[in-house]
């Protein structure tokens, strides 16, 4: 494609919004300043990893529990791929085009609300009660598509803008706390908050570009994207007990 190269040096694409000024300087001192050499792939193997696990979750809950199951698991299962897989791709390719690069920015940004929301999904769907089920769809995919516009409409929007907003929305779940715990169990709540927790450190990590102890190998991107895939494998656990639990309502 002519819009990338398969180097591995190019300054953090973060730090670099359309339209900004030094963008052209950026681009000209992008063969000298190396991005860490992990950047993009922890979350390629999340991404091979999501695709094993989300289709196992998929082809047992399907059958085994119901086609409500089955259908809210595969919506869940889909968001965390997509998540992953654009995160890995924008990471770790170097992207020679400004414009093939700030359009990556805009979806690796935009696919983390469709994972908070893919996320919740299942749980809105199975480990709540029909009417609570369907404020917590409207909440969150609405607040995806607000997150998702911001991220299209305002792409130098700085990070004190979108990062308070993934928070806010990853953590909706403490409100309905007391009836997650009453259908999908106490394990689940705890499974959900411990990894809402990791989530919530690698984006403050991620706001506050800190800690950055290796910045040619292992910087705090990657701190971010490590709790981030730490974070997945606890909720993708709380998703069994979501589907198989025995408290389901009727």
């Amino acid at each position: 494609m002519s819009g990338r190269t398969t180097t591995s040096h190019n300054p953090d694409p973060e730090a670099i919004a359309p339209g900004n000024p030094v963008e052209d300087l950026a681009e000209g001192t992008a063969q000298v300043l190396a991005k860490p050499r992990m950047r993009g792939w922890i979350h390629f193997y999340a991404a091979w990893l999501a695709i094993v696990c989300g289709a196992t979750l998929v082809s047992v809950s399907w059958p085994v529990a119901s086609t409500r199951a089955g259908l809210t698991t595969f919506a869940y299962a889909l968001s965390t791929v997509a998540m992953f897989a654009v995160s890995a791709t924008y990471h770790r390719v170097n992207w020679k085009s400004a414009r093939s690069r700030n359009l990556m920015k805009r979806l690796d940004h935009s696919m983390i609300f469709v994972f908070i929301a893919g996320s919740y999904t299942p749980f809105a769907m199975l480990a709540m009660p029909p009417a609570d089920g369907r404020l917590v769809l409207w909440i969150v995919w609405g607040g995806a598509l607000a997150g998702i516009a911001l991220k299209v409409c305002w792409p130098t929007a700085p990070r004190w803008v979108g990062v308070p907003l993934y928070l806010l929305l990853g953590w909706v779940a403490v409100w309905y706390a007391p009836t997650i715990i009453h259908v999908a169990g106490v394990a689940a709540m705890v499974l959900l908050a411990v990894g809402g927790a990791f989530y919530s450190i690698g984006g403050l990590l991620y706001g506050l570009r800190w800690p950055d102890p290796w910045p040619t190998t292992f910087g705090y991107h990657e701190f971010f994207h490590a709790l981030t895939a730490i974070a997945a494998i606890l909720h993708y656990i709380a998703m069994w007990l979501a589907v198989f639990y025995v408290g389901h309502p009727a």
